[in-house]
């Protein structure tokens, strides 16, 4: 492009004199109007004594802060509600908890008391066991002793242990409330000939492991002529089904079943079939 070319201007254009004269005229006009209207009036005005007084404009506001309240309110009564409902929750927790430690506590209980009925149930039918097999037994064992003791006077039992016999009897008497376990040779369960076994390995005497041969050993001995330490035993000689030892004062310490553990009773307990004497 040259540089002599015209470049149109961005000034806006002059506005034509017939437009100026139209505008200069109306205002003239209405300016001669104004003046004739105030000539023709009244020479003095009365003095303006009402107040327009203009309305306020309240409407609005009033609508935005009764919803602010109504909000408010209700805030507050969701926050109550929900206070309440956590309350209730955590009572009804409370209460499942504790109910729930009660039940568990209701169960160990009844577990135990059937455990106890069962033991003693089985312990009830030992020594009915017992009692038939000494009652079947106990004619062959009352001739043999029979024929070994005479028709003397039985003679009072010693209750006082010397000795080797008081070594076995402390032996047996330390056991007392240790377990009943089938086939147990100490130190903390026994069954009846582990336990005779282990008292008489105290005082360096070896006897065989099963009551049938325990019953068997050593010389026999009428139970009204007892002495501490002896072996008793329940059942026939060499068939004895159980054994303990007599630890004087006409009670025997013994590892009974697994309901009782190790204890120490009286003769009257579970009267014995027979008894022998090693020592």
């Amino acid at each position: 492009m040259s540089h002599t070319a015209h470049i149109p201007s961005h000034r806006k254009p002059r506005q034509r004199a017939s437009k100026s004269a139209l505008r200069a005229g109306v205002a003239g006009g209405v300016l001669s109007t104004i003046a004739v209207a105030g000539a023709a009036g009244p020479a003095q005005a009365e003095p303006v004594t009402q107040t327009i007084e203009m309305p306020t404009i309240t409407t609005g506001l009033s609508t935005a802060v009764a919803a602010s309240a109504q909000a408010t309110q209700q805030v507050a009564l969701d926050l109550e509600t929900r206070a309440y409902e956590d309350a209730a929750a955590e009572s009804a927790a409370k209460k499942a908890k504790k109910a729930q430690a009660e039940a568990v506590r209701k169960a160990e209980a009844k577990k135990k008391a059937e455990a106890k009925a069962k033991a003693e149930a089985a312990e009830r039918a030992e020594r009915a066991s017992r009692t038939a097999e000494r009652t079947t037994l106990s004619a062959p064992a009352a001739s043999s002793s029979g024929n070994s003791s005479s028709a003397s006077a039985p003679s009072s039992s010693s209750s006082t242990a010397t000795g080797s016999a008081a070594a076995i009897v402390a032996f047996a008497k330390a056991q007392v409330g240790d377990a009943y376990v089938s086939g147990g040779t100490g130190p903390n369960a026994w069954d009846c000939s582990g336990l005779v076994q282990a008292a008489y390995r105290t005082v360096g005497v070896d006897l065989p492991r099963v009551s049938q041969s325990q019953s068997t050993v050593g010389t026999p001995v009428s139970l009204d002529n007892l002495q501490p330490g002896d072996i008793l035993y329940w059942g026939g000689a060499g068939s004895a089904y159980h054994v303990a030892i007599y630890v004087g004062g006409g009670e025997f310490v013994g590892a009974q079943n697994s309901s009782t553990g190790t204890v120490q009773r009286s003769l009257d307990y579970d009267r014995p079939t027979g008894a022998v004497r090693v020592l």
